[in-house]
């Protein structure tokens, strides 16, 4: 916890400490169970290998609807994540292990996932014990706030509280049965028993037939009579059995019966009723869809917990969704219309007045499928695609999904990106910056489409790739898979060329909210039109929740003109910076050095709104940064960045980190934002982009000085001595105690004098000058008498006081330093003094002894003590750091 008082820490140094202690003593550490941190306002809880993105409020149950965060989250915290018995629930059953292959993480439940389980639980504990009901209800939490997560904890907590209950797990599509069997596969520790999959309808009947505990896999699709069956038989007439519907909606709501030319049919869920007739139902759900005949809560029954988009975002759970329209057009001449529908009737496609609405519609996706796939379109798509996605690469790192309406779509666009990008290609799965996810089969497909057929292999392969920052994958194409149930945190923008709607769109633009690093937001970038499919979706959303998904891009274009505006007109207003876009490298750098010498002039408070305004603008760009408007301005937003970044260095000392502006969340991408302007397409050297040699911290020679007086830029040439007069004090610290205290104080007086205005900026960069070389005059003055940098240390030290000195004179004082330096060695080999206070107090001794012997006067023996021991400390504190 870091002091309150403080504006100078901030949540992240604390976060930043319990790395240094998991680093300092992991042999501690790694038993903790649960990490909080707190500035003493703000506080957040995460897990021991959590990143700082993964730390979250804790929020009180009566804050849970808040829309905005609590100002008192540290009392908030306490008083109810850290009860007894909430701290024991949390460690008994919301801890659990994952791994990505090469590393474990320990993941500790959110405060939402918390309460959501509990609740489910007290739930189907009711519904079990009353025999007229099974419903246990619905949980509605937004894709991206750790769903499948939530349903581990709920299942490993009933199977131990309620008995062994028998728990299907039960979903309508094979990957997303893999993707969740292989999260509760992996952990069975924290369940204490192996899930089962069922990979036919004879072994999910053969597994659903045992007499209790167990938990099961199965797509709903099993649940179907055999060819010599007329109704589904009856597999289980227990009343312990649990099912949890993942995505509670699409197939799960088949209970009505239809009659075909076959006789009556009903669909997957009713046989699944039919199999397990006293069984319970819960249901999970992200995409809360109820359409007049599909209603999640008349299936499930009523909400037992609530977290939606809003709540998501405002608990940094999930970030924001923006939509970006970039339709391309679908043209087609009559006489081609004409001949089309000739050839799909002679295909036996359709016959014109007879067609079935599902033929209909067949027929008409394949019309549009063949339309969009055309070699023109696809060329002006993959055009944009190249130019959009490395513009977003340019301003943030990101990966990337396009998704496509067919197989053979995907592998026509995938042909075209590769014509403009050759390098991006590889043959060999692990290599390769583009991939196809898809399966063939080369004796109907052909070869053209068979060379992108990937097993289930390859794609967990694939998969592990594209989670892996450092991967060169970065852009997949798709067309079903991967649109539900892959998390991939680095992925920011979805480019969408296929026509989706209902919870099908809700779950594929989930893909990209996911929380990673300074990430913003996720980008949904349309090019066949879903808008509409869009707004028709979000109409069963809560309105917050329909303020959080399509954004308007334009909401972003005028903050950006705004966060401009600011920037141009009130921190550079009447600078004249026009030359940053010259070619002639003087020319450039004068408006450099005009607009910084601006900015260093301002007041320091105004000199951090400055910088805040700058990376406020970088955001908004990064969002818009395809449009005309951020295309127009992309110069000068790099230019401000170059500009912003030599004032931090300015501002802060070469040491001391912790008079950085803010934390890393307000430095946003300050590694990642390369962009057009040629001063901030590589790390700027200060010195080099001033026209001045680098110097040497320990040898300001007067030359350097003299340049940098008569630098006509004088309020930059002022932070530039400051800056260098700090870190060269900082650097003393370590060394010479006195000495640095002595220039320290002369440096805030000069320092204190112009910022009251009392002194000119000429004057004080002349007393600057004096400083600097007084400093390097007294580093010399130990070589001219004969003493080493720690024996002048101790000199000092015993010169301070004034009269001593008079008395015993320069060559008795230079005697007892050198003595000095020899018993602090010594002692710091026997015992590590530093650390235990019992050495500390011995070493008093040895110094007060030393000092009588020697003669030094009693009357400064204490002052004279307490100094030498605390300078003993830091040269017993260097050499340990040497020898180590």
């Amino acid at each position: 916890m870091k002091n309150q008082a403080n504006a100078n820490v901030g949540i992240e140094d604390a976060f930043n400490q319990l790395q240094t202690y998991k680093q300092d003593i992991s042999d501690y550490m790694a038993y903790n169970e649960i990490l909080v941190i707190s500035d003493g306002v703000n506080a957040q809880t995460g897990s021991l290998s959590a990143g700082f993105d993964r730390f979250m409020q804790w929020r009180s149950p009566e804050q849970r609807d808040d829309k905005q965060l609590d100002v008192y989250a540290m009392e908030t915290l306490i008083k109810n994540m850290m009860k007894r018995d909430v701290v024991l629930d949390l460690i008994q059953n919301f801890i659990i292990f994952e791994t990505d292959g090469a590393k474990t993480f320990k993941v500790l439940a959110a405060y939402h996932q918390y309460y959501m389980v509990n609740k489910a639980v007290d739930a189907a504990a009711k519904t079990l014990q009353n025999p007229d009901s099974n419903r246990i209800g619905v949980v509605w939490h937004t894709q991206g706030s750790g769903k499948s997560l939530s349903m581990v904890f709920f299942s490993g907590i009933v199977s131990r509280k309620l008995g062994n209950p028998t728990i299907l797990v039960v979903n309508d599509r094979n990957d997303l049965d893999d993707q969740l069997g292989q999260t509760f596969a992996a952990a069975h520790d924290y369940l204490r028993q192996t899930p089962q999959q069922a990979k036919s309808r004879t072994e999910v009947r053969d597994l659903l037939e045992r007499k209790g505990g167990g938990i099961v896999f199965s797509t709903i699709q099993k649940f179907t009579p055999e060819d010599n069956e007329d109704r589904m038989p009856v597999l289980n007439t227990r009343s312990d059995i649990i099912v949890i519907s993942d995505e509670a909606h699409r197939s799960q709501y088949g209970l009505k019966a239809k009659f075909t030319k076959n006789g009556v049919k009903y669909g997957y869920a009713q046989y699944m009723r039919e199999a397990l007739p006293n069984a319970s139902f819960i249901g999970f759900t992200g995409t809360p869809i109820d359409f007049s005949d599909k209603s999640t809560r008349g299936v499930f029954g009523d909400y037992i917990d609530v977290y939606d988009m809003t709540a998501a975002v405002r608990d940094h759970a999930t970030v924001r969704i923006y939509y970006e329209n970039h339709i391309i057009p679908l043209d087609l001449d009559p006489q081609v219309q004409h001949k089309y529908e000739m050839v799909m009737e002679e295909a036996g496609v359709y016959n014109a007045g007879e067609e079935t609405e599902e033929q209909k519609r067949r027929a008409e996706y394949t019309k549009l499928e063949r339309l969009a796939g055309t070699k023109g379109r696809l060329e002006v798509l993959a055009k944009h695609f190249v130019k959009h996605f490395e513009a977003r690469q340019a301003r943030e790192f990101g990966k990337s999904i396009i998704v496509e309406m067919s197989r053979r779509n995907a592998v026509k666009l995938y042909d075209e990106i590769i014509r403009i990008r050759p390098n991006w290609h590889s043959d060999d799965l692990m290599r390769g910056k583009i991939k196809v996810i898809m399966t063939s089969d080369a004796a109907s497909d052909g070869p053209e489409l068979a060379r992108h057929h990937t097993n289930a292999a390859d794609r967990r392969k694939l998969q592990m790739r594209m989670k892996d920052d450092r991967d060169e994958l970065q852009v997949v194409i798709v067309v079903d898979m991967w649109l539900t149930g892959f998390d991939a945190p680095a992925v920011n923008t979805m480019y969408i060329d296929k026509p989706m709607r209902g919870h099908n769109l809700m779950q594929a633009i989930a893909r990209v909210n996911r929380v990673f690093k300074d990430k913003d937001g996720g980008l949904i970038v349309d090019y066949i039109g879903i808008a509409d499919s869009l707004k028709t979706a979000l109409q069963q959303y809560s309105d917050s929740d329909q303020e959080q998904t399509g954004i308007n891009v334009d909401k972003a274009v005028s903050l950006m003109k705004e966060k401009y505006d600011i920037i141009t007109n009130d921190y550079l207003y009447h600078v004249d910076y026009s030359g940053f876009t010259s070619e002639d490298r003087k020319a450039s750098q004068k408006a450099f050095r005009t607009a910084l010498n601006a900015v260093a002039a301002l007041q320091p408070d105004q000199q951090h709104r400055f910088a805040d305004t700058v990376v406020q603008l970088q955001k908004a760009h990064a969002l818009v940064v395809t449009t005309e408007q951020a295309v127009a301005i992309a110069g000068e937003v790099g230019f401000f960045v170059a500009v912003k970044n030599a004032l931090i260095k300015l501002m802060q000392t070469a040491t001391d980190s912790r008079r950085k502006i803010g934390n890393s969340q307000l430095n946003l991408k300050l590694d990642q934002l390369v962009n057009q302007s040629v001063l901030a397409d590589k790390p700027i050297d200060l010195y080099e982009e001033l026209g001045l040699e680098r110097p040497e911290l320990s040898l300001l020679s007067d030359d350097f000085l003299d340049s940098v007086g008569k630098m006509p830029e004088k309020s930059l040439a002022m932070k530039l001595l400051e800056r260098l007069l700090k870190g060269k004090i900082k650097a003393m610290t370590k060394m010479n105690l006195v000495q640095s205290r002595k220039f320290g104080d002369m440096l805030e007086a000069s320092l204190d004098a112009y910022n009251r205005r009392g002194v000119t900026t000429e004057l004080v960069i002349r007393k600057l000058i004096e400083l600097a070389k007084t400093m390097q005059a007294a580093e010399t003055e130990g070589q001219d008498l004969g003493l080493s940098l720690e024996e002048k240390a101790f000199y000092d030290a015993l010169a301070d006081e004034k009269r001593a000195a008079e008395e015993l004179g320069a060559d008795k004082l230079q005697e007892i330093a050198r003595a000095l330096v020899k018993e602090v060695r010594e002692s710091a080999q026997r015992t590590d003094w530093v650390q235990r206070e019992s050495a500390r107090a011995s070493m008093r001794i040895a110094v007060k002894r030393l000092l009588r012997k020697y003669g030094y006067p009693p009357d400064f023996t204490k002052s004279a003590v307490d100094t030498v021991v605390e300078q003993a400390e830091k040269m017993a504190f260097n050499q340990s750091v040497n020898h180590d």
